[in-house]
């Protein structure tokens, strides 16, 4: 008798990929000439904009005695550790003075780094790029470039709107993200009666394809059980109506719905701050609905009833996480999470290696589930 196909075991690692660009603080929260600390992939981070109101981020440790440099001084240009006046370019990280030196004393300021980070603004949010850890050598590291500009929601014409929220969530990176892309679980957690019920579950099934980096639940007419499929109809046929998703390493979900000339975009990432911390961060950009009053307090409001739903279910979640359980996913409503973990281990691997990533996805597939 052949053998029962039992679900798969899966076990989180914990580990957080660096050479990626990450978002870390929301931009209207960062102003010219203050400091802001932020943590990312557990490294303490000073955040903030020079006098022209270019962002900048630099390792919150100084390369001398590991003092925190949020709580220096700034002047716009240079940062200045309050326990010894070195100061730093915030957009490098060199060093331009140490007062200490007497003019005799030949130690060459210029080859001095405080940690720096590759630094964008895109789409209302402050990005770092994380790159690999640099050689032993503390102090004498001038910063890494990032290899591309930081991502942003994809958009289709010149007018729009634009909006973002953001929560804390109490797991690891790895369960924020498989709960991201987790289909089964929205009659369960997102019940409202302006949205869906348990009783609206039906079987779907869902094309998807390899993409770099990732994979894509190809264009599909969105679901018949929600409210807002319902609400597109004013825009265009329900035949017209699409919807695309993708989900690309490190941690980025995208949606794309069109209707016609109508659309509406997000890029939702899960930052991980520790090994047991994340935060989901959502920007949305449409030009739908634009002229409905309070338009965009209303998608929040939705949007943040969403999060705090998930948010409220992940912090239950981390009780039962605390005791370290065997996990398992199942065929075919976690294929999605099995891809993830499978990309994260081939892109790990390309790296110890050297070699070409092979993606674990070696062509088009059909998933099917309930929800």
């Amino acid at each position: 008798m052949p053998e029962l196909d039992l679900p798969q075991r899966q076990a989180t690692d914990a580990i957080m990929l660096t050479g990626f660009w990450y978002r870390a603080l929301p931009a209207n929260r960062v102003h010219r000439e203050q400091l802001h600390k932020a943590t990312l992939l557990e490294i303490p981070l000073v955040i903030g904009r020079d006098r022209q109101g270019q962002p900048f981020a630099l390792r919150d440790s100084c390369p001398h005695r590991g003092m925190p440099l949020n709580t220096g001084k700034f002047d716009g240009e240079n940062l200045e550790c309050p326990y010894h006046g070195w100061q730093f370019d915030v957009h490098n990280g060199q060093c331009q003075l140490i007062p200490s030196l007497t003019h005799d004393q030949t130690l060459k300021v210029d080859r001095i780094y405080a940690g720096s980070y590759p630094c964008e603004e895109q789409d209302d949010f402050i990005w770092v790029y994380i790159s690999d850890p640099a050689p032993q050598g503390a102090g004498f590291t001038a910063p890494a470039e990032a290899p591309d500009a930081a991502p942003q929601i994809e958009k289709f014409t010149t007018k729009y709107k634009l909006a973002y929220l953001q929560a804390e969530m109490p797991v690891s990176l790895d369960h924020g993200i498989i709960g991201l892309m987790d289909p089964a679980h929205g009659p369960f957690v997102h019940q409202a009666w302006w949205w869906r019920t348990r009783h609206s579950i039906h079987e779907k099934k869902k094309n998807f394809e390899p993409i770099p980096n990732g994979f894509r639940m190809s264009a599909h007419t969105p679901s018949s059980n929600s409210a807002p499929y319902k609400l597109l109809r004013l825009y265009a046929d329900a035949d017209s109506i699409t919807t695309t998703i993708d989900f690309v390493l490190p941690n980025i979900r995208t949606e794309t719905i069109r209707a016609g000339k109508y659309w509406f975009s997000s890029l939702t990432t899960v930052t991980p701050i520790t090994r047991s911390q994340c935060r989901i961060d959502v920007v949305a950009a449409w030009n739908l609905f634009r002229w409905l009053p309070f338009g965009a307090d209303l998608l929040k409001f939705v949007f943040a009833k969403f999060v705090e739903q998930d948010r409220h279910t992940m912090e239950m979640q981390a009780e039962g996480l605390k005791h370290n359980p065997h996990l398992m996913l199942i065929d075919d409503a976690d294929r999605p999470a099995k891809w993830y973990f499978q990309l994260k281990a081939a892109h790990l691997e390309a790296k110890r290696t050297g070699t070409e990533m092979k993606h674990p996805m070696s062509g088009p597939v059909t998933l099917k589930w309930r929800s």
